[in-house]
């Protein structure tokens, strides 16, 4: 194992250290902001009301798409990821996470909107499509989708769900019965219980994710304003540190690699992937008039992960006394220890308890959510629908990864989630930025016909688009 840990950090420094990543993905979605025109203000209204809509009988709402893919967004790292990043970067690392979302939400919306355009059927009444159909339709570039769809299936099946198993049994580590075999136990049951949803397939995802996501979410975000409440005295230190963390440029700079801005980029990264290429994968499976609808909502997604969920973690451990730094350990960052200590501070029992009975929640609506990204991206690296036999052996490997996330070392499994988004993040970003153009005219169709008082209905035809598509045209 140490020496996987060696080469995937390895990996990992080139990505990050240099800062190819932080300006790669943030240079980016700055760009898309100030080219669709700031549509994070303008069209966020918009957003909301389209979440309402119905589809046609027998298709995926864009309520549904988007639990989809906030069940991926939404997980362990609101809870395990933002206190990793308040314990390593400090309080500042907050903002940071604000920025990233905030602009984040521009390339949500574009890369949402392209893999709506470039959608496929799907053989059975619906449509499926992601990063890797527009790279192969759009850029022509088939050889570049089959290495994002290698990189998706590596980063949710390996990475991100390997975390998500190790983040939930480490929040166990703060009660008495925990002991040298606990993660083994956990690690069995998740698997288990991860095997019995996979084998339902993908309806039987959304199902599950519609209910759990909204229900978590709702009770999680009062439990914090609870706490904010009980806490009011401490507020104004609390956005005191934030701010002057977040603006302490010459502790930044000084070590720029461990600084709150990395953590605040990295670990809001994991959070809401704006710019990974993730989310469009579920984008592309909502029943929609119009492209830009679909856009719209998962940036809206993004704001509901980052400037809520987490916004309710970081705010629920700042808040109290308890002292972040005492929790950046030798041997690795103690995450849950800080925030299940914090709660602790105003709950006692309840609130360790409370973490992880919300860690349950959060880190197994995580593990379908991701999954579900996977055997779609296996059917376009192989070039047809996997065999029964093809996806059972895939679906237990996926089950087999999840038991050994949770017996590895943080580590490990940090480094691989980093190095996999990472990667991620400079093959989707150029795409994006280079395809941009076709959301941005699909945007203003949108605006146009919604000033002309109609309820938008696309065709490729209206903004000139050569390419052949199997819904638009």
């Amino acid at each position: 194992m140490g020496a996987i840990d060696s080469a995937v950090l390895a990996v990992s420094d080139i990505l990050y250290k240099p800062y190819i990543v932080p300006l790669i993905l943030i240079g980016g979605a700055i760009y898309l902001t100030v080219r669709c025109g700031f549509l994070q203000f303008g069209m966020f209204k918009e957003a909301c009301k389209v979440i309402t809509e119905k589809p046609h009988e027998g298709g995926i709402s864009s309520f549904g798409a988007l639990m989809v893919s906030t069940a991926s967004r939404v997980g362990t790292g609101n809870i395990i990821g933002v206190s990793t990043a308040i314990v390593c970067g400090g309080p500042g690392a907050i903002f940071w996470m604000w920025v990233t979302a905030f602009f984040g939400g521009a390339s949500a919306f574009v890369e949402s909107t392209l893999a709506q355009i470039y959608k496929k059927h799907d053989g059975e009444g619906g449509s499926m499509g992601g990063p890797a159909y527009y790279m192969r339709d759009a850029l022509g570039q088939k050889w570049l989708g089959v290495i994002f769809s290698i990189l998706i299936i590596f980063t949710y099946m390996v990475g991100y769900n390997m975390l998500a198993a190790y983040n939930l049994q480490s929040t166990f580590a703060a009660f008495s019965f925990y002991g040298s075999g606990t993660p083994y136990i956990i690690g069995i049951i998740l698997c288990v219980l991860f095997g019995v949803i996979v084998l339902g397939g993908a309806k039987r995802l959304i199902n599950v994710t519609e209910i759990l996501v909204p229900v978590m979410g709702v009770m999680y975000v009062i439990v914090a304003i609870i706490v904010l409440i009980i806490n009011i005295p401490n507020l104004g230190h609390m956005f005191g540190m934030i701010f002057s963390s977040a603006f302490d440029f010459e502790a930044i700079f000084g070590g720029f690699a461990g600084s709150c801005i990395m953590y605040g980029v990295k670990r809001g990264l994991y959070s809401n992937e704006a710019g990974m290429g993730s989310a469009p994968n579920a984008a592309a499976r909502a029943d929609v008039s119009h492209p830009a609808k679909q856009g719209l909502v998962q940036m809206l997604s993004v704001f509901i992960d980052t400037l809520l969920i987490c916004t309710a973690t970081a705010f629920m451990c700042l808040s109290t006394k308890v002292d972040a730094a005492a929790y950046n350990l030798a041997d690795g960052p103690n995450a849950a220890g800080y925030v299940q200590d914090s709660l602790a501070s105003v709950f006692g029992g309840f609130g360790p308890a409370f973490i992880a009975i919300a860690m349950c929640f959060f880190a197994f609506t995580t593990l379908i959510g991701n999954y579900s990204y996977c055997e779609g991206c296996y059917e376009f690296i192989i070039g047809r629908e996997g065999t029964k036999t093809e996806l059972l052996v895939m679906r237990v490997i996926a089950s087999l990864l999840i038991f050994v996330g949770s017996i590895a070392s943080a580590g490990l499994v940090w480094d691989i989630a980093d190095m996999m988004q990472g990667l991620m993040v400079i093959t989707n970003v150029p795409t994006i930025l280079i395809l941009g153009g076709i959301a941005f005219k699909c945007l203003d169709d949108y605006k146009r016909q919604k000033a002309e008082g109609h309820n938008p209905i696309f065709k490729a035809a209206n903004i000139g688009l050569k390419q052949k598509t199997d819904f638009w045209n």
